[in-house]
Parts: structure tokens; C-alpha cells; sequence
């Protein structure tokens, strides 16, 4: 992803400030279009590359990179969503603010993880309930 500066707020400027706001819809929109181009690289290479290999061997081979390629552009897929998501919440009003609580998530998580919904104590207790619904089902 295209490198971005942090963000440095002006001195008494306000938590999610237009400035603000531009400089993740700025972030979100080089992600998107990142992903986009890999989407579009990934298939060309594989029109390009499928062959109909004689070898077993080989084909198979093909075939596992192929299925890696996939994985990896169906990640690459949910978070684009992600992303989109993020964009609305920018012109919605509500970047930058806990879905769950609705504190401020924080300029240092946001500029490490833009598409990021809930604050670091917000996204522990979710991680932590999900781990103890986890280990009581093992059991």
C-alpha cells in the first residue's frame, strides 16, 4: 500500500476534523485501488497461465497455485467490503468512533488498521467472549 504519513492533528484541532477525514478517505481510496489492480493482475495471469498440462504433476501443481491465488483474492474481497465500508462511515459521520461503545477508536489504531470498527479494549472483551464461547463448546 502507498505509504502515508501519520496524521499529525493541529494543535486543538477536533477528534475526526474534515482534514482528518480526508487524510483516511485518502488512505482507504489508494487501499481500494491497490486491491482493485491486484484483482485485475490475478486474472489476466491466470487466462494467461492456464494450461492444459499432459503431466499430472504438473497440472496439479497449477491447480495448488491457482487455489492459493483464490484464497488469497477472496481475502483480499472481504476487505475490500471492509473498506467500502469504512468510506460510508466516512460520509456517514461515524469514522472513527466504537460501533459498540461509540468512543473515539483513536488516531494510532485507526492509521495501523483504517478499516477498524471498535476501539482496542472494544475488540479484547469481543475477542476474549469469542475465545470463551470457543473453549465451552470444546469441552
Amino acid at each position: 500500500m502507498k505509504s502515508f504519513k501519520p496524521y499529525q492533528p493541529a494543535p486543538g484541532e477536533d477528534y475526526m476534523s474534515d482534514r482528518m477525514l480526508e487524510h483516511f478517505r485518502q488512505i482507504l481510496d489508494a487501499w481500494k485501488q491497490e486491491l482493485m489492480e491486484e484483482v485485475d493482475r490475478t486474472v489476466h495471469h491466470m487466462k494467461d497461465e492456464a494450461a492444459n498440462f499432459p503431466d499430472p504433476n504438473d497440472r496439479a501443481t497449477q491447480e495448488s497455485e491457482f487455489g492459493l491465488e483464490l484464497r488469497t483474492r477472496d481475502r483480499e474481497r472481504k476487505l475490500l467490503k471492509k473498506i467500502e465500508q469504512a468510506l460510508q462511515r466516512i460520509e456517514d459521520g461515524t469514522y472513527g468512533f466504537c460501533s459498540e461503545t461509540g468512543e473515539e477508536i483513536g488516531l494510532r489504531r485507526l492509521e495501523a488498521r483504517p478499516v477498524a470498527t471498535l476501539t482496542v479494549e472494544a475488540q479484547e472483551r469481543r475477542e476474549l467472549a469469542e475465545k470463551q464461547y470457543r473453549d465451552r463448546d470444546e469441552r
